[in-house]
């Protein structure tokens, strides 16, 4: 898929119409049998490695190894267990999003049927990282705790009280994670300087694209805003979200 700019809906079983597409997969890659796995990618950038979609599999196991990029995640269905090949694991569960680090070592375990939204930053041409350990490196979102840590943001925006708590900031600094709150607000028509995959936790916001058109989102409605994107956000009232941008080459 192009590059574009304009703001994307993502939608659990793919666009109307086009649906999710099987996917080719190496027994390489798995200590399991293979699985069935199917994927709509909304929005995809060559150029960065950046991938934005929806994806589906059956029950699974990944082959032990260095985890496939900088990932951010929301579990739509199913349940997922990051096993770090020394006992430890990580679960996550249906409504939960997760953020991993690139190349830590890890297994991808799968009981049962799973469904994710996804933002992945991953350039196959780059050196592997060496990671020894997986501590760390994957992170369940807990919008109670990243809450009582929220900080007060330095310039406000539109009008709003923004407040904001990063989680996660990638070994190259070019994609954060985290939680951002705000007041009523209201910014300016101006290009989109990041990438941007939102996940509307609670509250609404309208965003007006130059073009005219508007998108209306609410709890639970997840998007993406390609960096470029000319466009004016606005809200009513109390808004929070889950973030994970990627900022582009200048």
């Amino acid at each position: 898929m192009p590059k574009q700019a304009g703001i994307i809906r993502l939608e659990r079983d793919g666009p109307p119409g086009v649906g999710l597409e099987r996917m080719d997969l190496d027994p390489a890659d798995f200590a399991s049998d293979l699985p069935e796995q199917r994927i709509h990618v909304y929005f995809a950038d060559e150029a960065i490695g950046l991938t934005v979609g929806v994806w589906t599999t059956t029950g699974m196991q990944e082959a032990f190894g260095p985890y496939p990029g900088d990932e951010f995640m929301l579990v739509l269905e199913g349940r997922v267990v990051m096993e770090d090949g020394q006992g430890g694991a990580v679960p996550v569960e249906t409504g939960q999003s997760f953020v991993i680090r690139n190349a830590i070592p890890v297994s991808w375990k799968q009981v049962g049927a799973m469904r994710k939204f996804f933002l992945l930053l991953h350039d196959a041409e780059a050196p592997v990282p060496q990671i020894a350990s997986a501590e760390g490196g994957v992170i369940v979102m807990d919008p109670e705790a990243l809450r009582r840590g929220l900080r007060d943001e330095a310039e406000m925006i539109g009008g709003g009280h923004q407040q904001d708590n990063c989680v996660f900031t990638n070994d190259a600094g070019t994609m954060s994670v985290g939680l951002w709150t705000s007041t009523a607000f209201k910014t300016d028509m101006q290009p989109f300087s990041v990438h941007e995959f939102v996940q509307i936790l609670d509250g609404h916001v309208a965003i007006t694209e130059g073009s005219g058109a508007t998108h209306a989102f609410g709890p639970g409605d997840v998007f993406f805003v390609p960096a470029g994107t000319v466009c004016s956000w606005a809200s009513d009232g109390a808004v929070s979200k889950y973030y994970a941008t990627v900022t582009p080459p200048s």
